[in-house]
């Protein structure tokens, strides 16, 4: 799959194509189904297929001082899409300037003057162009006027439409679930291992790996939970290798702890050193809440528990 990073990457002689546009956080079932019906065009057409999404958020821009949490890295979600058998990815640099185009001029400096849109697949609910002005309709009619197809794809509903929106929501509540039902996998955060304190493995009997993540990362809400740690595109000599896991998402009450962190234990493993190893935790099942024990004796029981209950979820 191809990569370009603004309208200035794509190759001079590139010809018409099939495009669907769309920031895709996530790239979740609704997307799927979206990328999916590009993907399918295009090859009905004999024509490549492209991805427009956009960096940073377009939130960002039009509502200063916003911040989405992130549900996916830009190098997983290029993953995902090229999972999906898109041809290539153009992420577009969205600027202030940028957000005041009309949507006659996004379509004809983006997707024609550029892209040679022969086919436009978006969404039945998208909106572009200053002030979100245009919808499925303006695209089908500038589709006419610039000689392209454009498609509305109906939305994917459980109950309600899948949104990133929703599926944040489900993590800032603990519902990793509902939101790996609403993804179609597992909800992953990403990060390289830091040190922290140490109790993990002198204190507590369980090492844990002290994941540190890029800012604005959609994290689950503070408790435990089973999942599983891997090591990817790492200098370790582990990258590649994946454990079952139980994970702690909290301040460490117990220990009067102020800053929040992801820890993860891979299940009984005591010799593993990740230390700067860049490593993915995905999220399966949420176990409890954050809890403050009374003492170390205690807390330690409940791990116990949890790593026992995290065995038995993850096994197979």
């Amino acid at each position: 799959m191809q990569g370009w990073h603004g309208l200035e990457d794509v190759p001079g002689d590139w010809g018409r194509s099939v495009i669907t546009i769309g920031v895709f956080d996530g790239v979740h079932r609704g997307h799927q189904r979206m990328v999916t019906r590009a993907v399918d065009l295009a090859a009905d057409l004999g024509l490549p297929s492209v991805v427009i999404t956009f960096d940073p958020h377009p939130d960002e821009v039009v509502r200063p001082g916003a911040h989405p949490t992130r549900l996916t890295t830009p190098r997983h979600r290029a993953e995902l899409l090229a999972a999906l058998g898109v041809d290539a990815v153009c992420v577009l640099p969205f600027t202030l300037e940028f957000s005041r185009m009309t949507p006659d001029e996004f379509v004809q400096a983006v997707l024609v003057d550029r892209l040679h849109a022969a086919g436009v697949v978006v969404g039945e609910n998208f909106r572009f162009g200053h002030k979100a002005a245009g919808d499925v309709e303006t695209l089908r009619e500038l589709g006419e006027k610039y000689d392209f197809v454009a498609e509305g794809v109906p939305l994917v509903t459980d109950g309600e439409a899948i949104s990133s929106s929703s599926i944040r929501e489900s993590l800032a509540s603990g519902d990793v679930a509902a939101a790996a039902e609403a993804l179609g996998r597992p909800h992953r955060v990403e990060g390289v291992v830091v040190r922290g304190h140490q109790r993990g493995r002198a204190l507590l009997g369980f090492p844990t790996a002290n994941v540190e993540s890029p800012p604005f990362t959609a994290i689950p809400a503070d408790g435990v939970y089973a999942g599983w740690l891997q090591c990817v595109q790492s200098p370790s000599p582990y990258d590649g290798h994946r454990w079952p896991a139980a994970i702690s998402i909290g301040t460490n009450p117990t220990f009067e702890g102020v800053e929040r962190t992801v820890e993860a234990y891979a299940l009984d493993r005591d010799d593993l050193d990740l230390y700067g190893a860049h490593v993915v935790v995905d999220f399966s099942v949420r176990l409890r809440d954050t809890l403050k024990f009374d003492s170390i004796e205690a807390l330690v029981e409940q791990m116990r528990r949890d790593v026992d209950e995290a065995r038995r979820l993850t096994a197979g």
